[in-house]
């Protein structure tokens, strides 16, 4: 038997040993955190730190002014955002009647060497449902891909472009980011998006062009730069009111004569006609599937018939395409309004993600669906 052979039978006996008689207890566990011991990030943008020990309970600190340890967050992560520059301690603290463990983590936060853009940096989803603007807003030609579709949705509303994309009818929806986590600061407007809607002459009251889309956000909770996170919808004007739909689910088919109908989930039915103003094909012409499945919440109807046209009122706030763009609190968003699939409010440090899609589920006589449009965000 070689030299480190006879060591390692050697070694296995001595621990095998020292376990029999408790003498190789560890006095702090072996521990697979998943937190490195200190991090850079630039600022404005979000870091996750998820620990994977498990525990019953995890509290991180962080020093305060006179050096005394102040709790952030008794949630397992630890959300970090910074707008400001600097180095920033945290203990985490895991609570567990065996293994408690104890953890310090330094974040270095460092100025972004290119100036962040406050306007879309990324269009990650063009998804519309089917309408008399889409295949035309952006153009659909032929050879067109889902990837294709989305990068010329992206060139039509990022940066300081303004030209409008449309959504389609209800469901249809965008998906973009900024360049930057967008942060929640308490009591202010943190983005704003603009559409295509208008008063009448004599002003909101009286009816205007009003297609208001629902407002979701998403915060890059897993850190893979993609929209796969929880949504959480911006709980605008109507959300609580009896007339809203929440949990709505609706199913486009495309037939052979360009007729497009629908179900939903209330046992409704219907179709989305073609007008003799835009005669396209209504239905995504890059889909290759026969059918699009689309969900959220639904709003009530906001046109009323006024003789031979329509009026469209808009809703208070919270939607986009809602409120003409010089409105501008009443184009603006609050992360602060976000709440969970039940309604639940919800506290999001920041945001990566954000999310349009039209809200309401109506035809207008020969003025076609109601699809919402977006132009840019900043």
């Amino acid at each position: 038997m070689s030299w480190v052979a006879r060591t390692a039978s050697k070694s296995l006996l001595l621990l095998a040993i020292g376990m029999l008689f408790g003498a190789c207890r560890p006095e702090i566990p072996l521990v697979n955190l998943g937190i490195d011991d200190a991090y850079a990030v630039p600022r404005m943008k979000a870091l996750v730190l998820h620990p994977q020990y498990p525990g019953s309970r995890y509290i991180w600190t962080t020093p305060d002014n006179t050096g005394r340890d102040s709790v952030v967050s008794e949630e397992r992560d630890l959300v970090f955002f910074s707008a400001d520059t600097g180095t920033f301690h945290y203990r985490l603290q895991i609570e567990d009647p065996e293994n408690p463990y104890t953890h310090e983590v330094k974040i270095v936060v460092w100025e972004e060497e290119v100036a962040y853009s406050p306007y879309i940096a990324r269009v990650y989803e063009y998804c519309p449902a089917p309408g008399q603007f889409v295949n035309l807003m952006p153009v659909y030609e032929k050879g067109d891909t889902y990837a294709s579709m989305c990068r010329k949705a992206e060139q039509s509303i990022s940066g300081t472009n303004n030209t409008l994309i449309s959504l389609g009818a209800y469901g249809g929806y965008v998906t973009f980011g900024f360049d930057h986590s967008v942060m929640n600061v308490e009591g202010e407007y943190d983005f704003r998006i603009y559409g295509n809607a208008f008063y009448a002459s004599s002003g909101a009251a009286q009816g205007s062009s009003s297609e208001p889309g629902i407002v979701a956000v998403s915060l890059d909770r897993n850190q893979n730069g993609l929209p796969d996170d929880e949504w959480f919808e911006l709980a605008g004007s109507e959300y609580f009111k009896p007339e809203t739909v929440h949990h709505y689910e609706i199913v486009y088919t495309r037939s052979e004569n360009a007729e497009i109908r629908y179900t939903d989930n209330l046992g409704g039915a219907g179709s989305i006609p073609q007008n003799t103003f835009h005669t396209q094909d209504y239905f995504p012409q890059w889909v290759k599937e026969t059918s699009l499945r689309f969900g959220g919440t639904k709003l009530a109807d906001n046109f009323r018939p006024e003789g031979d046209r329509y009026a469209f009122f808009p809703y208070d706030w919270g939607y986009a395409d809602n409120h003409p763009n010089e409105e501008a609190e009443k184009s603006s968003f609050k992360i602060e309004w976000a709440v969970d699939a039940n309604g639940k409010p919800v506290y999001l440090p920041c945001i990566d993600f954000v999310r349009v899609y039209t809200g309401v589920n109506q035809v207008c006589g020969m003025l076609g669906e109601t699809s919402t449009e977006i132009s840019k965000a900043e």
